[in-house]
This record gives C-alpha cells, sequence and structure tokens, in this order.
C-alpha cells in the first residue's frame, strides 16, 4: 500500500487519512475527489465514506486510518514520500494527537524524506510549537494565487528542515511573493477535462525569482487534457532542481 508515484517530484506516497474539502480556487478540479469517487464505486476500503456534498465528494469523506502508520516501517529501501497525497494532514477535524503521530512515524523512520502539502497554513502554524520536528520533513504550502501568498509567510514560521512551495495549478501571476525562508518552489498547470490555461508568462516570472534568490525550482508540467499533454519543457529544458539539505 502507498509505495510508488508516478508524481514527477516524489517517489511513493503515504495516506494515514484520506479525503478532504475544497478551501480555494486550487481546489476546483481537484484529482483526489475524482479519484476518491472512482475507487469507491471499486470498493477500495479507505473510500467508503462521503464527504459533504458542498465541498467534498463520494468516497472523500474525511478519515483517520490507524493501520496506515504501519506502513513506513515495513519499506526496506529509503525513499522520499509525499504523506496524504489524498488528503491534507492539516485539516480541522484531524486531531492534533493524531498528527503527532504521524510525526513520529516520521521520526522513527529517519531513512525517508517525508514530504507534507497543506492548504490549511493557519492551522499549521497555530500547532507548529507543540510538534516534534523531525529533521527527514519537508512542509509545503499550496499557492496558486496572490490570494493565497499569506500562505507563505505563515510557512516561514514553521521550524521545518525544508519549506516548499506548490504553486500547481499556478492560477495568475504570484507578484509580491518573496522567497526569503523558503528552499523550494514547484510550479505546474492544471490538468483534466475543465482545465484553467497557464500562461508562460507566470511561469518564467517564478523561475527567474527562484534563480535571483537561490531557491530550487521544480517545473512539473504544462497541463492540458491530461498531465502530460503539454509536456514539461519550459525554454528548451526541463527543471527537476530539488533543494540541498540545511540546517534549522
Amino acid at each position: 500500500m502507498g509505495d510508488r508515484s508516478g508524481i514527477e517530484w516524489t517517489e511513493a506516497t503515504w495516506n494515514p487519512t484520506t479525503g478532504c474539502d475544497q478551501v480555494s480556487a486550487g481546489c476546483d478540479n481537484c484529482y483526489a475527489l475524482t479519484l476518491a469517487k472512482r475507487l469507491k464505486a471499486m470498493g477500495a476500503a479507505k473510500y467508503q465514506s462521503d464527504g459533504d456534498p458542498r465541498t467534498s465528494g463520494p468516497g472523500f469523506g474525511l478519515a483517520l486510518h490507524a493501520d496506515a502508520l504501519r506502513v513506513p516501517y515495513g519499506w526496506r529501501s529509503p525513499r522520499t514520500v509525499f504523506v496524504n497525497s489524498m488528503s491534507d494532514l492539516f485539516h480541522a477535524r484531524i486531531p492534533l494527537d493524531f498528527v503527532r503521530q504521524v510525526f513520529e512515524v516520521m521520526a522513527e523512520t529517519p531513512q525517508h524524506t517525508y514530504q507534507v502539502l497543506t492548504k490549511r497554513a493557519r492551522r499549521l502554524r497555530r500547532v507548529a510549537d507543540r510538534l516534534e520536528w523531525p529533521s527527514n520533513l519537508w512542509i509545503g504550502v499550496s499557492v496558486e494565487s496572490t490570494e493565497e501568498l499569506g500562505r507563505v509567510d505563515d510557512l516561514r514560521t514553521v521550524p521545518a528542515a525544508i519549506r516548499f512551495l506548490s504553486c500547481e495549478p499556478l492560477l495568475g501571476p504570484l507578484d509580491g511573493l518573496k522567497l526569503d525562508g523558503i528552499h523550494w518552489v514547484i510550479a505546474g498547470g492544471e490538468s483534466g477535462p475543465g482545465h484553467r490555461p497557464m500562461e508562460v508568462a507566470w511561469v518564467r516570472e517564478l523561475r527567474d525569482a527562484c534563480l535571483r534568490e537561490e531557491v530550487a525550482f521544480f517545473f512539473k508540467q504544462w497541463g492540458g487534457r491530461t498531465p502530460k499533454s503539454g509536456g514539461r519543457v519550459l525554454d528548451g529544458r526541463t527543471w527537476d532542481q530539488l533543494p540541498l539539505p540545511v540546517s534549522t
């Protein structure tokens, strides 16, 4: 379970919780919500709870999976792990004690590198001082538009070894973005039948800001009908930079 991922910037996924609720424009065409509906129809046990139809959907009701906490202990080879690709660890209805248990697993499996991405940056900031932060944890926030730049300020307060931004789907230029305290930026366009187009200028501005500030830049995709429709070449090359280890 939870092994090996097709996401370009990670190697595996691990979902100790599943389900979520839409909170901003970046959620409008959520891949996880669509996938959860399909998994429910297939009978997948973790996706039988339905969420609020106003913010979630079939199979996407928030659920905790205590049995999944043991999964990383069984992985023999070190890997980079995206935590909760089908949820948000800092969702308001996930008890802080359960978040602590997830953090404990990460601390006890230092051979792996864990990547946690959230849109709930405010809760992340509020609980950060009540968590023990392992050195193998990277924490990121989604920033799809200027309306969400406040999430970056919240992220800067967190004592993670690596702090990163996921600007995907990038829905507009991120004017006013400051990269101090940020180690990595991922950018990408939206995919799927209702995908919203992304302009080249928005991506170039992000890349150029990263180059100026010496922040690692990863360009995931242009997007389109499918994730691979537009490829992932920007100005004649791919951008697969990863952050270097830093001290907190």
